[in-house]
């Protein structure tokens, strides 16, 4: 069942030596249920996030959460706790190897709606970068 949603979406980004980077926005998605325990939450990006025309999707089945976007750019991470996966992000300009590893999952995905939490550690090329967090609550849309 595929279901209109409103997300409330916090990202922050902590690199080394920098202050952290926090955006927060709330947008419409969609919140689909692919299996027993599989979702996917869905939305297109917009100028708060700086990836307008690209479309965002979250995979969500216990364990593991894969994230990817399509459009103006290409990129597909997966995130497992304590496995480190590597992928390559599409820009423009060229790509990047990006390394992740997951520090913490926690998820809780109804179709009454529910939350998403990634914190991730993350490298470009061969170099570590700092961690990562997105915190995503699923609430339905009201039908007027």
């Amino acid at each position: 069942m595929k279901q209109d949603v409103m997300l409330s979406i916090c990202g922050i980004q902590r690199y080394e030596g920098q202050e952290p980077d926090k955006i927060e926005l709330m947008t419409v998605g969609t919140l689909e249920t692919v299996a027993e325990d599989t979702w996917l939450v869905t939305y297109e990006e917009s100028e708060l996030t700086g990836l307008t025309g690209t479309s965002t999707t979250f995979r969500v089945r216990p364990g593991r959460v894969e994230l990817s976007r399509s459009g103006s750019l290409e990129s597909s991470m997966i995130f497992e706790e304590g496995v480190q996966h590597d992928s390559l992000y599409q820009m423009e300009f060229g790509a990047l190897r990006v390394s992740v590893c997951a520090k913490k999952i926690r998820c809780s995905l109804t179709e009454a709606g529910g939350s998403i939490q990634v914190l991730y550690s993350i490298g470009i090329e061969d170099d570590t970068m700092g961690t990562v967090e997105y915190r995503i609550e699923v609430q339905p849309r009201d039908k007027k």
